[in-house]
């Protein structure tokens, strides 16, 4: 008998999925209680555009991201002159 053979034996999915009732996760459960007596608030699908803050521009993340590269490689550099 193959695995796959011993596991549909042990668990008889079409069996599980013909079920009448089907209990909600515990998750779903402890939400339900929650939302009961204190409903959450309605979010927007999307964020409001202004509330993401300011955004720098691509060329002066990129500037510097490369300045911090070329610092410490002269950084290595300079350390590696420096020692015998």
């Amino acid at each position: 008998m193959s695995e796959h053979d011993d596991f549909e034996h042990e668990f008889d999915h079409r069996w599980a999925s013909a079920a009448e009732h089907k209990e909600p996760s515990a998750r779903a459960r402890m939400l339900a209680a929650r939302w009961k007596d204190n409903p959450p608030e309605p979010v927007p699908f999307r964020a409001d555009p202004g509330s993401a803050g300011p955004r720098r521009s691509s060329w002066k993340s990129t500037a510097l991201v490369l300045g911090c590269v070329l610092a410490v490689i002269l950084l290595l550099g300079y350390a590696s002159l420096r020692s015998p």
